[in-house]
């Protein structure tokens, strides 16, 4: 498509750069810094898509992102094969580049020809609420006649089909004060905040280009320097200071708890030629000292007959297409306004060779300044005006108007004619980050607008957002918010207006369309039947009608659609509230909230210093927690089971070395960290010595069970904490929840030591042999070190925290070293180990090793439920502390009483028969269903040291009835099995109690 309607000159692109997209399959000419909008609107194409609903022909009403009407498809690399249609992106916003692929949506056949348009002539059925009053019943329809249908009628484009062949990163930042919106207000409070040099500052805004509503000015100065060149020096001198950093298209979409500022920047999507990998957005997380909110307000439109014809704009929109991008919205324009604002875009369009004319609901009298001008320009002004309705289908072609009579009636009605409307009610200001942050609205009547009232975070709005539209205020009120007290002057023109919602009208209302939100079709008809149906509450009439709810997030239609529910139920608007803005201010992709985490990287793999050596070794892999670790290493012709008998006997017999490097840990330092570590786990610590171990017990609140694992004292004031594998994140939040909420006054610190330190256990008889040759500084003899101690030296001439610990009963020893050194000092042992018969075991064989002494493990034997007595680890409770974590719930009488279920051990009738993990136990498996369940199976393994199958289950007061029979649910039904002790192989030899 040609260029008819552009300028020959002004504007801001940059016509040394011509590029070409493709719109609906055909070319599109423009120029560097169109946006696809302003490439519609130069090529004369104002229909842009269809609605929602009733599939109504659409045209662009915005420049900005409250677009709500002319949402594309958008292949962003279609250069490059067969790319990811990205459905609903605002034609206002998309920046055009060269080879750009853009398609109109929810349209059939064709946009021009939709058989979809017939739910226009069905729309009297369609009202508010059809979808809930109609398709009840009968309910079986729903999913497979109901469902698809209405999907295929309406919607917002399809979702694609293809994976995100694009790259999305993330990034944390800190500053003292972050600056939203780049307007003159934003600009300024970045001035002025960042002018000392010692506050860091950054400025994000969501155009692809700072200023503003100035880049739609032509005639505004501040500080006798024109707009735009103020604009220009201004980011120069931010540039310049070190301490500030400027994010343009950079959208701020959530502001949450204690200045936490989600942000989205779009780093790649306007680059044709982007190198391959690079990062298409950027998602930013933002903790700041301060936020000033500087982001604008939004223009109203109003409200009558067929408002949303192609062609019928938001009046500051069809000025900054003029403007900014030296496109012409039509010939012939109407303005319809009730704000002098609007006079600006008549002034500036008739100086572009446009034809004007302006219809103004307020009187002659009420008007100011800006109606003088507009009459010396040789512009016609109807004041006292209202449009009555618009004409026209594709593309508007006139407006009936008519005079209000002195009682608010309709008078004389008069026909113009015209190929593009700029309508304006008033100004919102944009308080949705003001709201999220929690702040309290206030109402404004004679601005007729809520504005940022009580704030309840280190936040200050400034500018349009706060209600203050004069450019000279809102320079000065962002000096203020950003710490300043002085600013430039600055001159502008026409602010004031009058509020109008509905215009007055004499249609028949029950056939009339006029639109209140564009994007979801609700007309003003469907807000007065909701609140005739009984919806008063404006949340119920949001969700009841669909208003607001569309992805402009109420931006255009908000205030529209409280206004009709305040006038219909005769109350102020304050007392009909508003809407809760949620996140996101404006969409946002699933790319970009989930970052780098997919694919290999949705589920992140953490390989312990040894990794490499196990997979090198044949070892075959589990994921536990998010490590992945070897589970046992086959021979030739091994099976899973075969392997871990091999090696669960080498451990008994011999010497097994075992990557223990996964175990959490946590540091414990400081004065107060033995009181810290006797009031969160069960046992007393305050008297263990230096060099001590002792195995600890952690319980919630509610005295259950939470995690255990055995803690080395290194000297007076720190302790080496070690955790179940999946619970080391969660066991430090806990410590860290109760230091900072509970216990403030102790002074300890913790630490995350896990990838700090490799851990190479080695257990068995010949344990001992393998590691003496490699020590020093370390006695390793019986009598200097034993069990349950700790000492520090050297492994093969690396520093070592050395600990005496068995998670098998056998004699064992847990090497520690710093990370870097933990394959090499891995690697020595076990060559070393080749003369004592050493074999290397994975997670399988310790799993069985470990019941058959009957240890525990937290998340396997404990599931939430289960208190230390349960487990029969009751010694591990202190009976004279004064308090610990969890004490109190013990005492409660259902902790106590006799039928809990214990942990006891099974051993089935034939030796050979491995129960299931999560069986049931019955005591009698003829009983009728719904049967009494007494316990669960939580642990079970073949075991070839015990010569048998064992297991371990939670039975109904257990202890008290070892050597009962119960029955145990298999695939085929039941099975017989005995209650005994939870200890089934006694240790010969050297043991860890040795």
């Amino acid at each position: 498509m040609s260029q008819p309607f552009r300028l020959a000159s002004g504007g801001r692109i940059d016509r040394t750069r011509p590029l070409s997209v493709t719109f609906n399959g055909k070319r599109l000419e423009g120029f560097a810094g169109d946006t696809i909008a302003s490439m519609l609107i130069a090529s004369g194409q104002h229909l842009a898509g269809r609605s929602f609903k009733y599939h109504r022909p659409r045209g662009i009403l915005s420049h900005g992102s409250d677009e709500p009407s002319a949402l594309l498809s958008v292949d962003w690399r279609a250069d490059r094969g067969p790319g990811r249609r990205d459905p609903n992106n605002r034609a206002s916003v998309v920046e055009a580049r060269d080879g750009l692929v853009v398609d109109t949506q929810n349209h059939w056949p064709s946009l021009e020809t939709d058989i979809g348009a017939v739910n226009d002539l069905l729309s009297p059925v369609f009202v508010a609420g059809f979808y809930y009053k109609t398709f009840m019943w009968p309910r079986k329809f729903w999913d497979k006649v109901y469902e698809p249908v209405i999907r295929r009628a309406a919607g917002l484009g399809e979702a694609p089909k293809v994976p995100d062949a694009d790259r999305y990163s993330n990034r944390h930042a800190h500053c003292d004060v972050l600056v939203v919106g780049a307007g003159p207000a934003g600009l300024a409070a970045a001035l002025a905040a960042s002018a000392d040099g010692t506050r860091r500052v950054i400025l994000a805004d969501e155009g692809c280009e700072p200023g503003g509503a100035l880049l739609n000015d032509v005639t505004s100065s501040v500080g006798g320097t024109p707009a735009m060149e103020w604009v220009a020096e201004s980011l120069a001198t931010l540039d310049a200071r070190e301490n500030v950093v400027v994010l343009p298209r950079t959208t701020v979409f959530g502001y949450y708890n204690h200045n936490h500022v989600c942000m989205v920047e779009r780093v790649s999507d306007h680059i044709a030629d982007a190198p391959e990998g690079m990062a298409r957005e950027r998602l930013w997380q933002v903790r700041a000292g301060e936020v000033v909110l500087a982001t604008g307000s939004h223009e109203r439109p109003l409200v009558f007959e067929n408002n949303d014809r192609p062609g019928i704009m938001l009046a500051e929109s069809v000025r900054s297409f003029v403007n900014r991008w030296a496109a012409l919205p039509g010939n012939d324009l109407v303005v319809a306004t009730s704000s002098a604002s609007a006079y600006r875009t008549a002034l500036d369009a008739k100086a572009a060779g446009m034809k004007v004319s302006i219809v103004d609901i307020r009187l002659e009298t009420d008007c100011g300044p800006e109606f003088a001008a507009a009459r010396e320009a040789g512009i016609e002004v109807r004041t006292g005006h209202t449009v009555i309705r618009a004409l026209g289908k594709k593309r508007v072609s006139g407006l009936v108007v008519a005079k209000i009579g002195s009682g608010g009636g309709i008078g004389e009605k008069t026909t113009l004619t015209c190929d593009c409307v700029a309508m304006s009610g008033g100004w919102t200001p944009s308080v949705h980050l003001f709201s999220q942050s929690r702040g309290k609205l206030a109402f404004d009547p004679e601005l007729d607008a809520f504005l940022p009232g009580t704030s309840v975070q280190a936040e200050r709005s400034a500018g349009a957002c706060r209600g203050v539209y004069d450019l000279a205020a809102v320079v000065a009120d962002g000096a203020k918010a950003g710490g300043g007290s002085a600013a430039p002057e600055a001159t502008a023109s026409f602010t004031g207006f009058q509020p109008v919602r509905v215009l007055p009208t004499d249609a028949d209302a029950s056939r009339v369309k006029a639109f209140v939100d564009f994007q979801n079709d609700v007309t003003a008809k469907d807000i007065k039947l909701a609140v005739r149906e009984g919806f008063e509450s404006i949340e119920h009439v949001k969700r009841y009608t669909t208003t607001g709810m569309a992805t402009d997030q109420g931006k255009t239609s908000n205030m529209n659609a409280l206004g009709l529910v305040a006038g219909i139920l005769d109350r102020p608007l304050p007392a009909v509230g508003t809407t809760t803005f949620r996140p996101p201010y404006t969409p946002v992709t699933f790319g970009a909230l989930i970052g780098p985490a997919r694919d290999e990287l949705f589920d992140p793999v953490r390989k312990t210093p040894i990794d490499g050596w196990a997979a090198k070794n044949g070892a075959v892999f589990e994921p536990v927690a998010l490590w992945r670790r070897a589970r046992y290493f086959p021979k030739a012709g091994e099976d899973m089971a075969a392997a871990v008998a091999r090696e669960t006997r080498a451990v008994r017999t011999n010497v097994g070395i075992f990557d223990a490097s996964t175990l959490g840990k946590i540091e414990v330092v400081g004065p107060d960290a033995a009181e810290f570590m006797n009031r969160i786990y069960t046992n007393a610590w305050l008297k263990l010595k230096t060099g001590g171990c002792r195995y600890g017990l952690m319980l919630r609140e509610d005295g259950f069970v939470y995690d255990d694992g055995v803690v080395a004292r290194l000297a007076e004031d720190r302790f080496h904490v070690t955790t179940t594998t999946g619970g080391a994140p969660r066991v430090l939040r806990h410590m860290e929840d109760y230091l900072q909420t509970e216990w403030p006054d102790l002074d300890v610190f913790l630490t995350s030591i896990t990838e700090q330190w490799a851990v190479i256990a080695l257990q068995g008889p010949k344990a001992r042999q393998v590691l003496e040759p490699f020590v020093s500084e370390i006695d390793l003899s019986e009598a200097a070190f034993p069990h349950m101690t700790v000492k520090t030296g050297y492994v093969c001439g690396v520093p070592c925290r050395l600990f005496r610990v068995s998670f098998t009963g056998e004699l064992g020893f847990e090497v520690n070293v710093p990370a870097d050194y933990g394959e090499a000092v891995w690697k020595t042992l076990y060559e070393e180990g080749q003369k004592h018969g050493i074999t290397p075991y994975g997670t399988e064989a310790m799993h069985v090793l470990r019941a058959e002494v009957g240890y525990i493990v937290v998340g396997q034997e404990t599931d939430g439920t289960v208190t230390p007595d349960d487990l029969g680890l009751s010694g591990l409770v202190s009976k004279v502390k004064p308090d610990f974590v969890g004490k109190r719930s013990l005492a409660r009488p259902d902790m106590v009483a006799a039928d809990r279920r214990q942990l006891v051990g099974l051993l089935t009738r034939n030796p050979g028969e491995v129960l299931d993990e999560g069986a049931q136990v019955v005591d009698d498996p003829s009983q009728p269903i719904p049967m009494k369940m007494v316990g669960h199976v939580t642990s079970s393994y073949a075991s070839s040291n015990c010569g048998r199958s064992i297991a371990m289950a939670m039975i109904d007061g257990g202890r008290e009835r070892i050597g009962e029979t119960v029955f145990v649910t298999t695939p085929a039904g039941f099975t017989e099995a005995t209650i005994s002790n939870a200890v089934f192989y006694e240790v010969k030899g050297e043991t860890a109690d040795a």
